[in-house]
């Protein structure tokens, strides 16, 4: 593997501050962004994602930010491929790039690579929805347990995707989900420097109920009107979307949907913390560190 070529990953839970301090090191670097954050990659939904705002994409360029539509499937694997081709091509101008995002799946595709799984019969998948829309997550949550224990406890057990994913494959293949979960990591032609941002849990659960209650001042709950015809779509299946859609539907309060915006971004917020805690190579930083700092500690790998 050649050194020449770095990427700077930086991770953390959401509202932590990884917008702002990656452009302050794509600044520095005079280099530019990579976004890993799934929920930012689509072009109508800019609020309840927390897309940067015109004066921050200004500060940097970035890439990923929304380029595709709610309506267009794009999986991880398209990111990995997608990205990696980015980066080979950003590479040629820059040795250093910045990549920022939450989604721990999405950066764990381009630093590592992903695990590979058999294709299987699309009507399970189809099946599986229509069971999730029909009689919940917990049935589901119940049948996996049983088929694969290991990925019960493992995987984020309370995102609908996640599950209905690794009951797919142990339905489609006859194997355990986890069973494919060891794949050796994919050689990169660059080094990756991974940064975490983190607080005390009651800073984080501060901002990030901070964030929400900007966002509907900002036209949250506009955003996700205008959105309401395609709530069956899997982009819309996310925090600040989803509670607001139980609202318009006559579900709930306002304050109760902004409260459950709330409370599931914290527990989003504590999944983040879980997976990128498992990584090692993480370099982890207290979100109001000095930008030098920080700086100083990549530099050090020179």
């Amino acid at each position: 593997m050649t050194h020449n070529k770095t990427l700077i990953s930086i991770v953390g839970p959401t509202a932590i501050g990884k917008t702002a301090l990656s452009i302050k090191l794509a600044q520095h670097f005079n280099t530019e962004i990579i976004s890993a954050d799934s929920r930012q990659f689509f072009k109508e939904m800019s609020i309840g994602t927390a897309v940067p705002s015109q004066e921050e994409l200004k500060g940097a360029p970035h890439h990923f930010i929304q380029h595709q539509s709610i309506k267009d499937n794009f999986n991880v694997g398209d990111f990995e491929r997608a990205a990696i081709s980015k980066i080979k091509e950003l590479h040629q101008i820059n040795s250093t790039l910045v990549m920022v995002g939450g989604s721990g799946l999405y950066v764990k595709a381009v630093t590592k690579g992903l695990d590979y799984f058999p294709e299987v019969d699309s009507s399970i998948r189809t099946n599986l929805n229509l069971e999730f829309e029909n009689d919940g997550l917990a049935n589901l949550q119940e049948q996996l347990k049983k088929l694969d224990p290991q990925a019960y406890k493992s995987i984020a057990i309370d995102n609908p995707q996640r599950v209905i994913r690794a009951l797919e494959i142990c339905i489609g293949t006859k194997k355990p989900y986890s069973s494919f979960l060891t794949n050796p990591e994919k050689q990169r032609d660059f080094r990756t420097i991974s940064i975490g941002l983190n607080a005390e849990r009651s800073i984080i659960y501060d901002r990030i109920n901070q964030r929400v209650d900007i966002m509907i001042e900002n036209g949250l709950l506009e955003e996700a009107e205008s959105l309401f015809p395609y709530k069956h779509l899997n982009a819309l299946n996310t925090v600040g979307y989803k509670e607001l859609f139980a609202y318009f539907e006559g579900n709930s309060t306002l304050d109760f949907a902004i409260s459950e915006i709330k409370k599931n971004t914290r527990r989003f917020a504590k999944r983040q913390l879980t997976w990128f805690r498992k990584d090692d190579s993480i370099k982890w930083f207290d979100f109001e560190t000095d930008t030098k700092e920080i700086i100083k500690y990549i530099e050090s790998y020179k």
